[in-house]
């Protein structure tokens, strides 16, 4: 029987948009740096941007492509309400496309062992679980996690009482693994002492206790195994029934034989009992759950709470509350990681990752952007935010970013209809720009004047905007050398250019007129008529969620 590939589809699934890979502008004005040096490991190189979150990741795909260990996105919920900071309601086929071309973009930037979280609620929860498939592939779904995003019921909901978003992760491949968390034990617990490995360590029984554990449950786990006096012991209960062993045979006797003492037999009126010895040192951490509880990992209503710390006027509606960020990151990443954040919001996973240790890019188009993320950023590296997760990780301040704008778009159309190069770029820009659009690496050289980029270590582009006649590429292609090759792009040039072979010239802006789209300078969807959300009690968790 054939097998069919299933892929959703939707109205609009066709049409892709052909993204101009943009130039980032820095503002030194609105970047941040802390005035002193707090450690060693401060981190100054993070990345603000502004504008458009889909032309922006194209912007970032030349040099991050492969380099991104954690993307996290809280994208618009797709509720059916319009928010102060946003619109979230979005015609369900406008929403898979939005989602679509921002996930593959995201797929690009992960690096192999990289690792991808999304929170959503219902509404397309289960929609962007078989998209997610679709681009990243099944055997990559990682796990559905549900949090509990609040901590009391909503007493005046209509039907159900939604106290839950999901947490949808993804790896780029299988070189991602999930890292364990750390387990607050009590000594008390580990209350046996090795003398042969100097170690503590507590006892758990070899037989399944508890609920499920009769023979019938896992009859395969039930087998002797041999007590030190050579009588075959069975897994069978205080009261006589039959349960099972926590071991497969095939696990006992890999244990036994990398260990002897990995078990402790006790010598009872009744016959053997058996123990495996936990050591406190082997036993300091356990894999994450698929259920987080508010408690654990914070809610809405604390989000909130936080967010009004660095503005009171305008609170953000529905940020995500530090905790939640700050557990993501300590399961998928490590000190010194980049982590992208698309959909900033309130800037919570740029903050958290900034107090963590990691480097950071987040991208916002909404004014919140400087109204929220810009305050609360500068408290971070000030030192002066003392909220959040803070305490629990000793922040003290330090470190920087740098905010950047998406340049305007290379080319306009002037006033006959025409394309030309845009007014506002001056030389550096057309070259890193053009650059960019033609697959080379930006590198301007300070002693080759022809040398703007290179592709290879001898490949290279120059970019100018004069004239170029026959003697002028003469003495072009003796100054390039017959080692090397170079990519021209000029305005206008007069020559045989077969006497060159190692020069390719172009004109501009004819030599990029069609590789992408010119003049798009917004990819959001523009949502009218969206009716406005009610505003939450102040006493009650935020029902809704997303950042942007």
């Amino acid at each position: 029987m054939n097998k069919q590939k299933l892929e959703l589809t939707w109205i609009g699934k066709e049409n892709r948009p052909r993204l101009e890979p943009r130039i980032l502008i820095e503002d030194p004005s609105l970047s941040r740096h802390a005035a002193l040096r707090v450690s060693n490991n401060d981190i100054f190189d993070n990345k603000l941007i502004f504008g458009d979150n889909l032309l922006a990741l194209k912007a970032l795909e030349a040099e991050y492509t492969g380099k991104v260990k954690c993307v996290f996105i809280d994208p618009p919920y797709n509720t059916g309400s319009a928010f102060t900071h946003y619109d979230d309601g979005i015609e369900h086929s406008l929403w898979l496309s939005l989602m679509r071309d921002r996930l593959e973009l995201i797929k690009r930037l992960l690096s192999p062992d990289g690792s991808l979280w999304i929170t959503i609620d219902d509404n397309e929860a289960h929609y962007l679980k078989v998209l997610l498939d679709e681009i990243f592939g099944r055997s990559n779904f990682v796990a559905n996690v549900i949090w509990q995003k609040a901590y009391s019921v909503r007493m005046d909901s209509k039907g159900f009482s939604f106290d839950h978003d999901h947490v949808l992760v993804y790896q780029k491949s299988e070189l991602f693994f999930v890292k364990k968390l750390e387990i607050e034990q009590s000594d008390s617990q580990f209350s046996y002492f090795d003398e042969k490995k100097q170690k503590y360590y507590r006892r758990r029984s070899l037989r399944k206790e508890g609920s499920n554990s009769l023979r019938s449950n896992r009859p395969n786990l039930f087998y002797p195994i041999s007590a030190p006096d050579g009588t075959d012991l069975y897994p069978i209960k205080p009261d006589g029934t039959e349960g099972y062993w926590r071991w497969s045979r095939e696990t006992h006797l890999l244990e036994t034989m990398a260990d002897p003492d990995v078990l402790e037999w006790i010598k009872k009126d009744n016959g053997w009992q058996v123990y495996v010895k936990q050591y406190k040192e082997e036993n300091a951490k356990r894999p994450p759950s698929t259920l987080w509880i508010s408690s654990e990992v914070g809610h809405n209503h604390e989000a909130k709470e936080e967010a009004k710390a660095f503005n009171k006027v305008s609170v953000f509606s529905t940020p995500k509350p530090e905790r939640l960020l700050h557990y993501i990151l300590k399961i998928a990443t490590n000190p010194g990681d980049l982590v992208l954040d698309s959909f900033a919001g309130s800037g919570t996973t740029g903050a958290v990752a900034h107090k963590m240790g990691r480097r950071w890019i987040m991208v916002e188009l909404g004014e919140h952007c400087h109204t929220h993320i810009i305050p609360r950023l500068k408290k971070v590296i000030d030192g002066q935010d003392q909220g959040g997760i803070t305490k629990a990780v000793g922040w003290k301040g330090g470190g920087g970013f740098r905010y950047y704008k998406l340049a305007p778009s290379l080319l306009e159309k002037d006033k006959w209809g025409n394309w030309v190069i845009n007014k506002s770029y001056n030389a550096a820009m057309l070259a890193e720009a053009l650059c960019k659009l033609e697959g080379f690496t930006y590198a301007p050289s300070e002693t080759e004047y022809f040398i703007h980029g290179h592709s290879t270590e001898t490949d290279f582009i120059w970019v100018t905007t004069q004239d170029l006649g026959h003697e002028q590429l003469a003495g072009l292609s003796e100054d390039v050398g017959s080692n090397r090759t170079l990519l021209v792009l000029c305005s206008a040039y007069r020559a045989n250019l077969g006497q060159f072979p190692n020069l390719t010239v172009k004109k501009i802006p004819n030599a990029v007129l069609a590789k992408c789209e010119w003049g798009h300078d917004d990819y959001s969807l523009q949502v009218e008529n969206l009716p406005v959300a009610p505003k939450p009690k102040v006493d009650q968790p935020d029902l809704f969620g997303g950042e942007e």
